[in-house]
């Protein structure tokens, strides 16, 4: 029998009061080094049992509306876990410290304010919201009851940034430096690795099939619209419709993207302008597109080619006295020397698990995650009304475009609501 979920909300009310404060923060707010961090991951498709084995926690339960997946994630693990249908559920569990979400995009929002609110620290995957109102009430909720966030992209802080040969801290001290001049232009294309899964797009009029017995369609979808199932709406190629995503530029944009925001400083703001050159999208399912560029109240840009769209050599970052190409080249003469008498930038809390214990906020915590995330949003506005779009970094909306104002807060479906 599926749960009533209006009064299933009911009987968890007072189990909230009791779990507002997370296992680590109870007492004194110390606790010992041997008393490892528990974690539920909610969805455990590819990307949910891909981080089933992430250091510094111990797995203690999982949720899946698809039963098929719930039994490989089992599988996964020697000990026994607990195995949940609602997430709502893994959710308020004792012995969960981090909810780690890696659903489809459009819960995201839905499950990171309900885990605030049930005094979980929340490790999300990319994108972080698939609205910009959606990450607005996530950065608003977070907040309020004191929790740690993570979104799931790294390259601000760690590995080589995609096809530049280098970590992003040369880079962010080298604009720190003001070598470059300003304003700044950045530009990525496939030619620095902006054309992995570019093409994970829809298809148009799928046809109604019947829902595998194993899936809880109904749940799978959730806030989003009743729309007929079709195996390529679900699991692996979700991220071809609207309703769940934006295609390419929902799963990888943030990847790109977040780091540029905290290479240019632009960590508490947003673009004021979108501008896209696309074909008309379809309304249901995303379709490809050839650039869209970003600019910023003080001239930067960001400019993304889509496909195998731009020029190779077009730097990657442009400014009025320097250009920075692939593989860290810098055309300023004796750079290198004048780099190294410039500070580096300053030091972030880059373990997950060390931000949980001590309570400092994580290198991409939900307001930063919020803005970068908002740039992949104001694109697929941009995208799906197919025209320029002006936006309001302050107030969070469009400028005199109704249309693209209803895009940031979005209806959800039946009882599924922002609170």
């Amino acid at each position: 029998m599926k749960t009533n979920r209006r009064n299933f909300l009911k009987s968890l009310g007072g189990l909230a009061l009791f779990t507002i404060v997370p296992r680590p923060v109870l007492g004194m707010g110390y606790m010992a080094p041997s008393d490892q961090l528990t974690k539920g991951i909610i969805g455990v498709g590819g990307m949910g049992r891909g981080h089933v084995n992430y250091g510094g926690t111990r797995l203690v339960a999982i949720c899946d509306v698809d039963r098929n997946h719930l039994e490989a994630g089992k599988n996964l693990v020697k000990e026994s876990i607990a195995t949940y249908h609602d997430f709502r559920e893994l959710i308020y569990d004792p012995n969960v410290d981090i909810v780690h979400i890696a659903t489809p995009p459009h819960w995201h929002g839905l499950m990171s304010i309900e885990a605030a609110k049930a005094g979980k620290d929340i490790w999300c995957e990319k994108p972080m919201t698939r609205t910009i109102g959606e990450g607005k009430r996530v950065v608003e909720t977070v907040q309020q009851f004191g929790r740690m966030f993570r979104l799931n992209t790294w390259f601000r802080f760690t590995d080589q940034f995609y096809g530049l040969g280098t970590t992003v801290k040369p880079l962010k001290k080298l604009v720190q430096s003001g070598l470059l001049g300003w304003p700044l232009k950045v530009t990525i294309s496939a030619h620095t690795g902006f054309n992995w899964k570019f093409y994970w797009v829809g298809k148009e009029d799928l046809e109604p099939m019947p829902i595998p017995a194993e899936l809880d369609y109904d749940m799978w979808l959730g806030p989003a619209p009743e729309k007929p199932y079709n195996p390529h709406r679900v699991h692996q190629t979700f991220r071809g419709y609207w309703d769940y995503d934006a295609g390419g530029l929902g799963d990888m944009g943030q990847h790109y993207i977040d780091p540029v925001q905290y290479i240019l400083g632009k960590d508490d703001t947003s673009p004021v302008k979108v501008e896209v050159d696309a074909p008309q999208q379809h309304p249901d399912a995303v379709g490809t597109w050839r650039s869209i560029t970003y600019t910023y109240a003080d001239g930067c840009q960001i400019v993304l080619w889509g496909g195998d769209y731009g020029n190779p050599d077009t730097p990657y970052i442009a400014g009025p006295k320097g250009n920075v190409y692939k593989n860290f080249v810098c055309d300023i003469p004796d750079w290198e020397k004048k780099l190294a008498e410039y500070p580096d930038p300053e030091p972030q809390v880059t373990d997950f698990m060390e931000s949980v214990r001590t309570r400092k906020p994580f290198a991409l915590n939900e307001t930063k995650g919020f803005r970068s995330a908002t740039i992949v949003n104001m694109g697929a506005c941009a995208l799906r009304l197919n025209r320029t779009l002006e936006f309001d970094p302050e107030k969070l909306q469009f400028i005199n475009d109704e249309a693209a104002n209803r895009l940031i807060n979005q209806p959800m479906r039946g009882e599924w609501q922002l609170i």
